[in-house]
Formats: C-alpha cells, structure tokens, sequence
C-alpha cells in the first residue's frame, strides 16, 4: 500500500513537471512571436522629405531636405532615401511640397536634364491658374506690321512654369509680365528666337484647378 501511494506521488509530480514546463514553452512562444510583430512592425526608413516647396528646375542638396524616418514596407524604393543623395545634388523635375517626402520621380539627374529654364514675357494679364508649377502651352505670334501680328500658334506645348517674376529692376520693361518656364532643350532656340523678334507671346494653362 505504502509503494503505491509512493508511485502515485511520483506520478503526479511527473505530471505537474509537464504541464509547468509546457506553460513556460508556450510563454516563450508567445513572447517571441510578439517581439517579431513588434520589430517587423517598426522597420523605418529615413528618407528626405522637402524642407520647403520644391520647384521644377531647381537644384537641390541636403540643406534643402530634411530626414524623416517613416515606415513605408514595399514602398521605400519609391523615395529619395537619405544615403542616395549625390554630392552634386539633384534637379526637381515636378514640384513638392513642403513637408512632402521627395518621390523619385519628381527628381533627375543635372547631367541628364531635357529641360531648361527661360524667361519669356507674356503680353498681356496672366490666367489666375498660372503659377508655379502650373503645365501651359507657349504660343506666339509674329509681327507681321508695325504692332499688327500674324495667328497665334504652339511654340512650346506642356511647358512647366518654374516661376513669376516680380515687375521690378531689369525685368520690368512695361511690356508684360516675365514668366520662367522650362522647355525641351531642342525647342530652346525657338523661343529665343521668338523673344528676340518682339513676337507676343501668351501661355495657356493646359488644365484648370477643380472648382474654376
């Protein structure tokens, strides 16, 4: 009788063992796989984002970014991450905003741009839907007679506006409003040529804001 009761302490202690060390096994369990939610969760990213508004034709370095360390998964590669600024910096090609994380689209290399920037002046009001960044098409007209000019056509269409220029200095010539704008380079000769011969010039917004 005494071997018995024995043998069945012994058992049940066998079975108390178990079960403790199973509980400890499944807290591990859960404890690893929350520390590997946790640290799959929190994979950041530092990458630049726009210290202030971002202009086409503008030349950018790191005084003009600010890190920002951001979770974006699979989308990473779509940003400028803050190890792949060149030491010559870059070129905006499309405008971003202030705060915005700079997209790889929106910059290019200076050695491969297709654009520059050139001044024409606008005869004229400007549309209220030009500004920076706004898309226009170019048009220009020739002086056929002493202030009479030929039928407008397309000089440069899809042309980006980089900026307005203020009316002061040598700029104002009382003649129009000055406007940056960045064309094709194969279509540059054609603009200054058209801006030497006194030709009008206009720019027409190629789309307008919702709501006008």
């Amino acid at each position: 009788m005494r071997e018995r009761t024995v043998k069945d302490e012994r058992r049940k202690s066998f079975w108390f063992d178990a079960r403790f060390a199973i509980g400890i096994g499944l807290v591990v369990v859960s404890v690893v796989a929350v520390f590997g939610i946790v640290t799959a969760a929190d994979q950041s990213v530092q990458v630049y984002a726009a210290g202030g508004p971002l202009t086409p034709g503008d030349r950018i370095t790191e005084a003009d970014l600010v890190v920002e360390s951001v979770r974006l998964g699979g989308a990473a590669g779509d940003y400028l991450a803050a190890e792949e600024l060149p030491d010559g910096g870059l070129v905006v090609v499309r405008s971003v905003d202030k705060g915005e994380l700079v997209p790889m689209s929106a910059i290019g290399d200076p050695g491969g741009l297709r654009v520059a920037s050139v001044v024409v002046t606008v005869s004229g009001q400007l549309s209220r839907a030009v500004g920076p960044a706004a898309v226009v098409d170019i048009w220009a007209a020739d002086e056929v007679e002493n202030g009479l000019f030929g039928p407008p056509a397309v000089l440069v269409g899809s042309a980006t506006v980089v900026r307005i220029l203020e009316e002061s200095g040598i700029i104002a010539d009382g003649r129009g409003t000055a406007v940056e704008v960045l064309v094709p380079r194969e279509r540059i000769a054609r603009v200054l040529e058209a801006v030497a011969n006194g030709d009008a010039i206009a720019l027409v917004p190629v789309s307008l804001p919702v709501g006008d």
